[in-house]
């Protein structure tokens, strides 16, 4: 399946407004093994338009989303599935999926709840560089 009118590489799905989501994806970008994933804002176009192609209600996505494969991966597993796109060491993170989901969630909810009062929110999205922009969907 090609994501709207994309090739169909992996996509993450972020909250474009949240910092620390925003310095993930920089970090994501900096370790990443080969430059597979493509982003995208939740609250961009091409956010909105996967979302509601996957069936994902906007308003109730308090979670970065994976999508792979034709496969939905969100909270703490598509955090874990990201390990496998990042080089050594940062790959092996993978190795938490041993940690019984409800576990990792439980983790993950608590700082997805609390990200705005932790780290902060933008008033917009972040504006990639122009050498980073073929990496973002628009």
């Amino acid at each position: 399946m090609k994501h709207l009118g994309q090739e169909c590489q992996p996509v993450l799905l972020f909250d474009g407004v949240c910092n620390l989501c925003n310095s993930s994806v920089q970090f994501i970008i900096k370790h990443e093994k080969n430059q597979n994933l493509k982003f995208a804002a939740i609250q961009s176009e091409a956010g909105k338009k996967l979302l509601t192609h996957f069936r994902l209600d906007p308003n109730q996505t308090n979670s970065v989303i994976l999508i792979t494969d034709n496969q939905v991966y969100t909270a703490s597993d598509a955090v874990l599935k990201l390990m496998y796109y990042l080089k050594f060491p940062y790959s092996s993170g993978k190795i938490l999926m041993v940690v019984p989901k409800a576990i990792r969630d439980f983790f993950y909810k608590k700082v997805a709840y609390n990200r705005y009062n932790w780290f902060g929110k933008r008033e917009i999205c972040m504006i990639p560089t122009p050498q980073l922009r073929k990496r973002f969907l628009e």
